[in-house]
């Protein structure tokens, strides 16, 4: 309790002197743009007109970021806790988000849906992802089925990639070499070697863009007693073809590829071991949109292809094929009513190879004939934006599974913004349902399957006040509560038999998420967000009670940049087997503090930037996952170059 006031303490007490410090500045000499996002309605909207708090990471912030990964990069974020990140390169990652699991987060990459078939949980791994191939970031916490269909239950992370520029050719290389070492280690030898490059250009109505990237991490075992080292391997290459035929059309053609490959250990007996996990990723799409008076139609189509290889004592072998299809007509009545009408059609299939009692070959265990799905949702939204302060944004969706049927989402989201001398103060509140239907895994594996598991639902409730302070700052804070029935659990039904089953009662967890961006002068900005959390005992598993994060952001002169980051995680409980009962024995881990720091300069202006960055400064010792490595202080330094 006296780690949580003292972090409680400091975030007050910085906001404050902040504020005092503001009163001596003129803030009229602060230019602030005006911020526009899209996931909560599919429109250009600005943000302080959303009914939601709706994270963006820009390109700016992105770029005082470089050297760290996506997942890194998403953790920062109030609400928001992706377990994994600050272990082994190669750790599986979990979504913890609102008290939620992987399965109730939604990824969205240019807007279009994606998943992974093959997993248990129906997730999207975001260490398949570059994070130099991507232009921002936006998260949109609470239900958002009706937009975005199952899944959507606790978040949005819409993952916008970069676009062509203007030029007939431009070319951008970035090269990053550091350490990767625990708290143990002083040998500070180079372990860490990431790079990317892309060209791109517009050439009349076409435009063209070609990035590759690659990453290769190794430097400490994944397991805390382990003392052989676990090396982690990533290639990503990305190509996107667009044609303008005039002002009235576009398309743009996409094909990437990721491959993946990380050495793992013995998660059992917590011990050294040769395991291997790859996985390969293949992707196509095409995206076009038509604008006419007042409106535009949209068609998105895609192909993704996951195979995955685990190389264990327990060899298996998934293969997942995913096929969407959005079709969406966006209206706009005189800047008043905003429509969206579309049709989502969705196909899964998957398939596993495992070795079944007694054999020593794969054999097929799960048949994509037999697991396989189909989705078609109908949806419909709509945003009234008054002149007089009253957003309403609101919307449902028709969902029709081919194993469960037709099933109603919806959600209501008002908020009323009043203009004052100062800024603006705005209130908010929604309610919106959402559906997580079980994956191919969960219904048709063999042994863990159960083909009679029912969709789980979830309803939230959110309720916050943002206030805005004109060209210097923004405060908000959001309560949220969510309650869950049909919760998917994986259960011992006795005699050593599990299985995925629902959980009969019923499940609630809610808390406040506040934030605070506050612009101290032209060079000066700090950016705080403090996150609490109450859940239920059966879903505590690696949820912090309280989080905090507080960045200072600094721009010392025209050509230098400097960056402070601190971030507190509360004590979390963790659950470790008992191979000598059979049973999960809980485990409490300690809160602990962790100290970033990040400076860049500019070499040539615009052209050549050179950076470096501290993690873990202070070297903090501490467990993430029970019984495995973390990462004590590293060093990174680089460059990026634009030609």
């Amino acid at each position: 309790m006296k780690t949580k006031t003292q972090v409680f303490g400091m975030l007050c007490f910085s906001i404050s002197f902040f504020g005092f410090a503001q009163q001596s500045i003129d803030s009229t000499a602060v230019e602030q743009l005006d911020e526009v996002v899209i996931t909560d309605s599919k429109f250009k909207l600005k943000r302080e007109n959303s009914g939601k708090v709706i994270t963006k990471i820009t390109q700016k912030e992105l770029q005082h970021l470089q050297g760290k990964s996506i997942a890194d990069i998403i953790n920062r974020t109030a609400g928001i806790e992706i377990n994994g990140t600050k272990s082994n390169a190669g750790q599986n990652l979990s979504y913890f988000i609102r008290g939620g699991r992987n399965r109730q987060v939604l990824v969205l990459i240019d807007g279009i849906a994606v998943s992974d078939a093959s997993q248990i949980a129906n997730d999207y791994d975001l260490r398949l992802l570059n994070a130099d191939q991507v232009e921002s970031i936006e998260i949109l916490k609470g239900a958002a089925s009706t937009l975005y269909g199952s899944g959507a239950a606790t978040a949005v992370i819409n993952i916008i990639l970069k676009k062509a520029q203007k030029d007939k050719v431009a070319a951008n290389f970035r090269s990053v070499l550091g350490t990767n070492q625990t708290q143990n280690d002083s040998k500070y030898s180079i372990k860490n070697f990431n790079n990317a490059v892309s060209l791109n250009g517009t050439l009349n109505q076409f435009n063209y863009l070609a990035s590759f990237g690659h990453q290769y991490t190794n430097g400490f075992s994944a397991v805390s007693n382990g003392t052989e080292s676990d090396a982690f391997n990533s290639i990503n290459g990305n190509l996107k073809i667009g044609y303008r035929a005039s002002n009235a059309f576009k398309v743009n053609a996409y094909a990437s590829f990721d491959k993946l490959k990380a050495d793992f250990d013995d998660g059992f007996m917590f011990a050294d071991a040769d395991n291997v996990s790859k996985s390969d990723q293949y992707g196509i799409g095409l995206a076009s949109e038509y604008t006419y008076n007042n409106g535009s139609l949209s068609l998105n189509a895609s192909y993704n292809s996951i195979e995955r290889d685990i190389q264990s004592s327990f060899p298996s072998q998934f293969n997942a094929d995913s096929y969407t299809i959005d079709i969406f007509n966006r209206y706009n009545f005189n800047d008043t009513f905003y429509t969206v009408l579309g049709v989502n059609v969705k196909e899964d299939d998957m398939e596993s190879f495992t070795i079944p009692f007694g054999s020593s070959n794969l054999e097929q265990s799960i048949h994509p004939e037999t697991a396989n799905l189909s989705i078609v949702d109908p949806y419909a939204n709509v945003v009234y934006a008054s002149n007089f302060g009253l957003h309403i944004n609101a919307g449902m969706r028709l969902n029709n599974h081919s194993e469960y049927g037709s099933h109603v989402v919806y959600s209501i989201n008002p908020s009323f913004k009043k203009d004052l001398d100062f800024g603006y103060i705005k209130g908010i509140t929604s309610f919106s349902t959402a559906y997580i239907t079980p994956s191919l895994y969960q219904l048709f594996e063999p042994t863990y399957g159960n083909a009679d598991l029912q969709p789980e639902e979830n309803e939230t409730i959110e309720v916050g006040v943002e206030v805005n302070i004109k060209d210097s700052a923004t405060f908000s804070v959001v309560y949220f509560n969510r309650n869950e029935t049909n919760f998917i659990d994986f259960v011992d039904l006795g005699g050593f038999v599990f299985q995925y089953d629902n959980v009969n009662e019923s499940f609630t967890a809610s808390g406040i998420e506040f934030t605070a961006d506050y612009k101290l002068s032209k060079d000066l900005n700090l950016n705080a967000n403090l996150t609490y959390t109450k859940v239920e005992e059966d879903l505590k598993l690696r949820i912090p009670e309280l989080k905090a994060n507080l960045r200072l952001d600094y721009q010392a002169c025209e050509n230098t940049f400097l960056s402070l980051n601190y971030q507190f995680n509360d004590e979390r409980t963790d659950a470790v087997f008992n191979s000598t009962t059979f049973t999960n024995d809980e485990i409490v881990l300690d809160s602990y503090s962790l100290i970033d720091f990040y400076i860049s300069h500019k070499i040539v202006k615009q052209k050549m930037t050179i950076f470096a960055s501290l993690s873990n400064v202070l070297n903090e010792e501490y467990q993430e996952l029970f019984g495995y490595n973390t990462k004590g202080r590293n060093i990174n330094i680089g460059f990026n170059l634009n030609l």
